[in-house]
């Protein structure tokens, strides 16, 4: 797979990391094409490669949208439960993915997990995510799976809801004490190391951190810092502090945190340790783009339901 004519095909090229991925992909020399549920959405990459449905009910049109496709790089997943959205469901239609990815001949499969999945865990996320990379090692294909911590870049939505609660809100709950850690990882150094992994044969399973490593407590306290905050900072039982964050969700139409994000982040699960595959180190990245940091808040049910 050296030809300048590789083809790859990106799940949710539209989306947000699927975007950065889609462009290290054409900077790489890869032909890319996604397969999206929404492939009329406006979007600034629209109409830079090819947009076809992504309908895991239509086997057939998937097998014919996947022909000729080398790799594909799967950012498929959902956050949470919601309406005709389910991790049970996920799972499934990931596996019909690779059904169909095996009959049109794509002969690699590079898949976006998340950090610290356990197939035994009582969090239906990260044992969803477990189950899902299970079903990719024994597919047959040659496989790379990256499990990123906490993701972060221009218009990610965590970091960014987080510095907008700290610029509008008079209080920011910090569930427990907030010693439990991230190691955050920038969505280029996580991107360009797909577009790597897209060419190569090699089955592997990469955890995907950063170099730096933070406390939430700490990671608050330095974007309050960095912003100006006046936000009042408050440690609070965790089924208190998710309780607020659902009243603030409800005000603003939208879900802030789950539990199994506020359960996964307490059991240090956006942790990876060494050695961190990215090289951005989130403060400095903040520090750069403090003036564009929670200037807008982004809504997550309006971009994806």
């Amino acid at each position: 797979m050296t030809s300048l004519k590789r083809s790859t095909a990106v799940t949710g090229a539209f989306s947000y990391s699927g975007s950065y991925i889609a462009q290290a992909l054409l900077a790489a020399g890869w032909q890319v094409r996604t397969l999206t549920r929404h492939p009329q959405r406006p979007h600034p990459l629209q109409g830079s490669f090819p947009a076809f449905p992504l309908d895991f009910e239509n086997h057939d049109e998937l097998v014919r949208n996947l022909r000729g496709v080398d790799c594909l790089v799967n950012t498929y997943w959902v956050r949470f439960n919601y309406k005709a959205s389910s991790f049970r469901g996920a799972i499934q239609n990931t596996s019909r993915l690779l059904q169909a990815a095996k009959e049109a001949g794509v002969r690699r499969f590079v898949h976006l997990s998340v950090s610290n999945p356990d197939i035994e865990s009582s969090l239906p996320y990260y044992r969803g995510k477990a189950e899902v990379e299970a079903l990719i090692r024994v597919s047959g294909l040659s496989y790379a799976i990256f499990q990123p911590t906490l993701i972060f870049g221009p218009q990610e939505l965590l970091v960014n809801n987080i510095a907008w609660l700290l610029r509008h809100a008079p209080l920011f709950p910090i569930p427990g004490d907030g010693s439990y850690r991230l190691q955050p990882i920038y969505v280029l150094d996580l991107a360009r190391a797909v577009a790597r992994a897209a060419g190569d044969t090699r089955n592997e399973t990469l955890p995907a951190g950063g170099p730096e490593t933070l406390t939430f407590d700490e990671l608050v306290s330095f974007l309050a810092e960095l912003l100006g905050s006046r936000a009042r900072r408050l440690h609070l039982p965790p089924s208190l502090a998710l309780a607020l964050s659902k009243m603030i969700g409800l005000l603003l139409n939208d879900v802030l945190l789950t539990l199994d994000e506020l359960d996964g982040l307490m059991q240090d699960r956006l942790y990876v340790g060494e050695p961190a595959l990215g090289k951005t180190a989130f403060r400095d990245w903040a520090r750069e783009n403090a003036q564009h940091l929670g200037r807008r808040y982004t809504n997550e049910l309006r971009r994806h339901h």
